[in-house]
C-alpha cells in the first residue's frame, strides 16, 4: 500500500523532533517471524515470495532484470562482474542513461568485460586504459553505460565507458550531468600497478564509448567511498570507506563544475571538540537528532604517497567516523551512511547542513537491531523525500525506506541464495523506476515500478 500520508504529514508536521531519528522499538509494529524484519512506521505491506527467487516486492511492485554480469554489450565486451554504485540520467534525447560502477581488481578476470580469456582487449583502445597490471592484465574497475528506452525499460545500448581502474566502489552524479567514480583502494604504483590508485574519475552520461581517464587529484587519494554534489555551490563531499578511522571530507573547486583545475580538499571537525569520536562504539556519546556545528580542517600533501591522509587530518582535529559508505544530496543537504557505527556496529546514517560558518552535522538514525536496518550502504533520496537505504550485512539483504522521522519500513529482499549485497540505488528523472544492482551471484541491475508515493515538492 502507498507510504501513509497521515504519517507522514504527522511527522514532517512535528517539533524539533521531527527529523531527529529518535524512532524507538517502543513504537514499532510487532516483529513478522515470517516476513524476517521490524518495520517502524507503515510502509508498502508485506513482502511476496518472488516465484523467480530473484527478488521479494511488495504487492502491486513488479521488476525487470535488465542486464545481467556476463550479459554481450553492444561495444563486442561482456557486462563485468561486481556492479555496485550507478546513478541515473536523461539524454537530450530523452534516453535514460544508467551509469554504473564495477568493483574489481586486477586478478578477478572471470569477471573481466573483456571475457575470462581476455579476448576482447583487441576491441578496445589501449591507450584509454588506465592502468594495466602487465603488458596483458589490465586493471578491471571501472564503468558501463545502460542506454534505455524510457517507457519500455529496454536496452538500447550498453557499453564500457571507463576502463583501467581499480575497485570502483560508489560515487555520485553531479549537477552538470555526470557521474563521479570512486576508486576505494590505496594501491600504490609498483605494487601490481604502474600508477598510483585511490582517486576520482568523472565520466559524461552522454559519453558514447571510453573515456579519457583522468584522476582528479586535488579530490584527494584515500579509500574513496561515494561523493554528493551541492548543486549551489559545486562543492563535492566525499565519504571514506576505512574501518576505524575515517574523515568527512569537502572539496571546494577551484573553478565550479571543472574539478580537474583544481581546489582545496579539508575534512570536517566538530567545533571545540577536535578529534571527537563519532562511532559511539563504547558509548553513546552522540544521541539521535543531536546537531553538532562543524568547521572544516584544511589537508595538505592530499595525494598522500603513504596512504595516511585520514591519519594526518585526524591528527589535525577532524572528527573520527567508521567506514563512510553512500552519500546523497538532498534539500540543502546531504545524508550519509557509516555501516558499522553504533554501539551495535549495526550503522548510522548522518545529516549534514551547510553554511557560511561550516555548517552543522546531525545523527539522523543508528540501528539497535539487525531486523530494522543491518549495515546501512548505498543510498538516495526518493522524490517523495525519504531515504532509500540498501544494506549489506551478514543476514539477509533488504531495501529500507526512511522517512523524514527517522522510522524505518521495508522494501524489498534480495531472494537469491547468494545473499550479495545490494547496490546503487537511483530512480528514474520522472520517478517512476528504482534501479538498483545486487553484486553477484552473478550481478543483475533491477528496475522496479510501482506504485510509488507522489513527489513531496
Amino acid at each position: 500500500m502507498p507510504l501513509s500520508r497521515r504519517h507522514f504529514l504527522r511527522s514532517t508536521a512535528a517539533t524539533s523532533l521531527a527529523f531527529s531519528g529518535l524512532s524507538t522499538l517502543a513504537a514499532a509494529q510487532e516483529r513478522s517471524e515470517i516476513q524476517g524484519f521490524l518495520n517502524q512506521v507503515d510502509g508498502f505491506g508485506p513482502l511476496q515470495a518472488d516465484p523467480a527467487g530473484l527478488f521479494d516486492l511488495p504487492d502491486g511492485f513488479s521488476y525487470d532484470v535488465i542486464s545481467t554480469a556476463g550479459d554481450a554489450m553492444s561495444d563486442g565486451l561482456v557486462v563485468p562482474g561486481d556492479l555496485d554504485g550507478m546513478a541515473c540520467f536523461q539524454r537530450a534525447d530523452g534516453r535514460i542513461v544508467l551509469v554504473r560502477n564495477h568493483e574489481l581488481r586486477a586478478h578477478e578476470t572471470a569477471k573481466s568485460p573483456y571475457g575470462a580469456d581476455a579476448a576482447g582487449l583487441v576491441l578496445i583502445d589501449r591507450e584509454r586504459v588506465h592502468d594495466w597490471a602487465d603488458r596483458d592484465t589490465p586493471h578491471l574497475g571501472g564503468t558501463t553505460h545502460i542506454v534505455l528506452d524510457p517507457q519500455t525499460l529496454a536496452v538500447e545500448a550498453q557499453f564500457l565507458s571507463l576502463a583501467g581502474t581499480e575497485n570502483n566502489c560508489a560515487g555520485g552524479p553531479t549537477p552538470w550531468g555526470s557521474w563521479l567514480t570512486c576508486e576505494e583502494t590505496e594501491r600504490n604504483a609498483g605494487d601490481g600497478a604502474h600508477v598510483e590508485h585511490g582517486y576520482v574519475f568523472e565520466v559524461p552520461h552522454d559519453a558514447t564509448g571510453l573515456v579519457d581517464p583522468v584522476p582528479l587529484k586535488a579530490m584527494g587519494r584515500f579509500r574513496h567511498e561515494a561523493v554528493a554534489v551541492d548543486p549551489a555551490t559545486s562543492i563535492a563531499y566525499q565519504t571514506e570507506d576505512r574501518y576505524d578511522l575515517c574523515l568527512f571530507y569537502r572539496f571546494i573547486p577551484r573553478v565550479a563544475q571543472r574539478y580537474a583545475e583544481g581546489g582545496r580538499l579539508q575534512a570536517l571537525a566538530v567545533r571545540g571538540q577536535p578529534g571527537l569520536d563519532l562511532r559511539n562504539w563504547t558509548r553513546s556519546r552522540i544521541r539521535p537528532g543531536e546537531w553538532m556545528d562543524v568547521e572544516w580542517v584544511d589537508l595538505d600533501d592530499v595525494e598522500a604517497p603513504e596512504a595516511d591522509l585520514a591519519l594526518r587530518g585526524f591528527a589535525a582535529g577532524a572528527a573520527q567516523f567508521t567506514r563512510g559508505e553512500g552519500i546523497w544530496w538532498g534539500e540543502d543537504e546531504c545524508y550519509f551512511a557509516c555501516t558499522d557505527g553504533g554501539p551495535e556496529r549495526l550503522g548510522q546514517i548522518w545529516r549534514y547542513q551547510p553554511d557560511e560558518n561550516g555548517g552543522r552535522l546531525q545523527l539522523f538514525f543508528e540501528s539497535h537491531d539487525g531486523a530494522v536496518m543491518e549495515n546501512c550502504d548505498n543510498l538516495c533520496v526518493a522524490p517523495w523525500g525519504d531515504l532509500i537505504v540498501v544494506e549489506d550485512g551478514d543476514a539477509d539483504q533488504y531495501i529500507r525506506g526512511v522517512t523524514p522521522a527517522g522510522e524505518v519500513y521495508t522494501i524489498g529482499r534480495n531472494a537469491h541464495p547468494e545473499n550479495s549485497e545490494i547496490c546503487g540505488p537511483c530512480f528514474s528523472p520522472d520517478g517512476s523506476t528504482l534501479f538498483f544492482n545486487v553484486q553477484d551471484g552473478p550481478g543483475r541491475t533491477f528496475a522496479v515500478r510501482g506504485p510509488w508515493p507522489a513527489r513531496s515538492r
